[in-house]
């Protein structure tokens, strides 16, 4: 019998704008479900919470170097679990090229340090055969983070607007990328759902609120583009970042930290710059990469080498892996359950009594509960999207994974 090990991650951002409620209460409830029901070792499961200031926090490098001991323990014949309850976002492209035309779906650590959908793949590449990694994203945008797994339930792969729309021709001003990016980015935000009065407040009205279950008040998972660049400005101080400039920030910021995929992008972006050209011609990115030319220009002052470390030491087979992931499917082992679809958001909320959770959790607690015996991975997600449509919520949870994990066992 394999063992069983699993990381929990709650991120409710307390005193920010970005502030949830209910994510350490699903961590709560997931950590004594997996001891109860599914006989997890209290020694063999982790918890990243930023419930106070003592511990470690939920930043992105611990949940990175969680996941790395997750992943690096493991065995054949082990069970490995992942659940996630915090802020998703998307970031669109930055370098306006056009075989970047896809967007990034992150989770959000508490210190703003994304973990992207690549960073997931490449993480689920290093499972063992004969070892099971099954990941609960309670999130929004959730549907596309695990990078090309093979979509069992869901729409998140199928084409819409928002995704096949090219950019427009280029004005004399040179803006035309960069109001595609806005135009996108404001497409994919939109929530689709019943919108009420804003958490946040200002520009973010709209992207915040989720629908209302009538026992009390629901906000989503969704960290606004908007939001995530003034909580990054918070941290660092900075005036001028912008769409355009969010990856190079990261990496400016976090360093050897940073996604690898946020440092894959910054030696191509290195490359690119070395190759010359400002962008007027196309060269380091048109329009939008003169942002990382005035970038990659104010820090090439001799220091390159120490600066550009962690990016230079990144390796990067095609530019496939900086910009829309590689083309390949996900590997057998992994498998993503979404509180959502990649182009919607998922519910925080709050009930009448005082309660709070996520909608995704709540509903598997539920299932899981008014049933003893084996509950299949596609029994679930189909049972939550059931629940979470009598409950008035729009989301709709989603399987990724090959065809034969679709009809295990949940976890184990």
């Amino acid at each position: 019998m394999g063992r069983k090990l699993a990381l929990l991650v709650g991120i409710n951002y307390p005193g920010t704008k970005a502030e949830l409620k209910g994510c350490h209460n699903d961590v709560d409830r997931m950590h004594q479900c997996l001891v109860d029901r599914f006989g997890f070792d209290e020694d063999d499961i982790t918890v990243l919470v930023d419930r106070d200031s003592s511990g470690p926090q939920p930043t992105g490098a611990n949940i990175r170097h969680a996941l790395a001991k997750l992943v690096g323990a493991a065995r054949p014949g082990d069970f490995l679990f992942f659940h996630y309850s915090g802020h998703g976002t998307r970031l669109p492209a930055e370098t306006g090229q056009d075989d970047d035309t896809g967007y990034d779906e992150c989770i959000v650590p508490s210190d703003m340090n994304l973990i992207t959908d690549q960073d997931f793949r490449d993480l689920v590449m290093k499972v063992p055969d004969g070892c099971i990694f099954t990941i609960v994203s309670d999130s929004c945008h959730s549907g596309g983070l695990l990078d090309k797994a093979k979509e069992q339930i869901g729409n998140s792969t199928r084409p819409n607007q928002t995704q096949s729309r090219e950019p427009e021709e280029e004005s004399e001003s040179g803006s035309g990328f960069r109001s595609f990016l806005k135009a996108t980015a404001r497409d994919v935000f939109e929530t689709h759902v019943h919108h009420g009065k804003s958490h946040y407040g200002g520009e973010d009205q709209d992207e915040t609120e989720a629908e209302s279950t009538g026992d009390g008040r629901t906000k989503n998972r969704s960290l606004p583009l908007s939001t995530l660049i003034d909580m990054l400005k918070e941290q660092t101080g900075k005036d001028d970042i912008e769409e355009g400039s969010i990856r190079l920030t990261l990496f400016n910021v976090f360093g050897e930290d940073a996604s690898p995929k946020i440092k894959k992008f910054m030696k191509v972006m290195l490359g690119k710059f070395h190759e010359g050209g400002s962008g007027e011609q196309g060269g380091v990115m048109g329009m939008v990469g003169a942002l990382a030319h005035e970038f990659l220009k104010a820090k090439l002052d001799g220091n390159e080498e120490e600066v550009f470390k962690p990016a230079i030491e990144q390796n990067v087979d095609s530019v496939d892996e900086v910009y829309a992931g590689t083309k390949s499917w996900a590997p057998n082992n992994g498998i993503l359950i979404s509180g959502c679809q990649t182009s919607q958001t998922s519910a925080d909320a709050t009930t009448a009594q005082g309660s709070s959770f996520g909608a995704l959790s709540n509903a598997i607690q539920t299932i899981l509960a008014g049933k003893h015996g084996k509950v299949t991975n596609k029994d679930l997600v189909m049972k939550a999207r059931e629940s979470l449509a009598k409950q008035g919520y729009k989301q709709q949870p989603g399987l990724y994974c090959s065809d034969e994990n679709v009809h295990v066992a949940f976890i184990c």
